[in-house]
């Protein structure tokens, strides 16, 4: 059953438990003139999700649904809520509207840039291109600029079935979870590039009050702290070479049959 709790000023988290990976999807709902949802979430949970929204307002009110880059848990049941809300238009940054949601998406998409706000109503957004942070060229973050709520996706990712939200530190339970992707199939899903501490840097200048986290508790506190804390334990734990490229075992090779040069001359003549 979903949980719901606001986390900031007419912010609610919806958060659906995966038992089975024992991790949390996180989607922010926005209630407001224009109400908006940040993670359109996983196909399988739109009934749960929506079910649960019912409780904070009627679905079909919702007006603006977004995401930080294209991926089944940030948007995979865009259209779903676009069937439902016939009024609401998905908004995503310019370059992921461009590669993918275009193509997507059922309707119309208004494309984000950080040169322009999305209002509405009391409340102002704008998006920042995060590129490759937390995955994918398309990322970006959406913040609100009233009560400096940061929407930061992957960032912050922890895994259990834990608190709502927190003025603990999250950066040791950052760790853990890192260290456990980093050891299994899903190794190498935040690169560190070039980029990242610049990246970082900017949206710790930005001075959010609160963090909302896709998968874990959200955070609300020092947040420009815990952003450049995150940066420094991203680093010491991803900036090194971890991929080796897979060798085939010599049986599973199939030899090679070249024919002799003069017999393959005699078969062409």
């Amino acid at each position: 059953m979903a949980t719901i709790t606001e986390i900031a000023p007419a912010v609610y988290r919806i958060s659906v438990l995966y038992p089975a990976i024992n991790l949390q999807f996180n989607h922010f709902l926005v209630r407001d003139e224009e109400p908006l949802l940040f993670h359109a979430g996983l196909r399988g949970m739109f009934l749960e999700v929506r079910d649960a929204m019912t409780k904070i307002m009627d679905p079909e009110k919702l007006r603006w649904i977004s995401w930080s880059h294209f991926e089944a848990d940030e948007c995979g049941a865009v259209n779903d809520w676009l069937a439902v809300a016939q009024k609401a238009r998905p908004a995503c940054g310019a370059l992921g509207a461009m590669v993918s949601a275009n193509d997507f998406c059922a309707r119309e998409i208004r494309q984000l840039t950080p040169d322009e706000v999305l209002t509405t109503g009391k409340y102002r957004f704008r998006f920042y291109p995060t590129p490759q942070l937390p995955h994918g060229w398309d990322a970006g973050v959406l913040f609100e600029e009233k009560e400096r709520t940061l929407f930061c996706s992957d960032l912050f990712h922890q895994f259990g079935d834990v608190e709502p939200i927190t003025q603990n530190s999250l950066i040791d339970r950052c760790s853990q979870a890192l260290k456990f992707v980093q050891a299994g199939p899903l190794a190498n899903y935040i690169p560190y590039t070039p980029n990242t501490a610049p990246i970082m840097e900017g949206l710790a200048s930005l001075a959010p009050k609160t963090l909302a986290v896709q998968h874990g508790s959200s955070f609300k506190g020092d947040c420009r702290q815990q952003l450049l804390d995150l940066n420094v334990l991203m680093k010491e734990l991803l900036d090194r070479p971890t991929y080796t490229f897979p060798k085939p075992a010599p049986e599973s090779i199939a030899p090679v049959s070249v024919p002799e040069p003069r017999s393959f001359a005699r078969k062409l003549s």
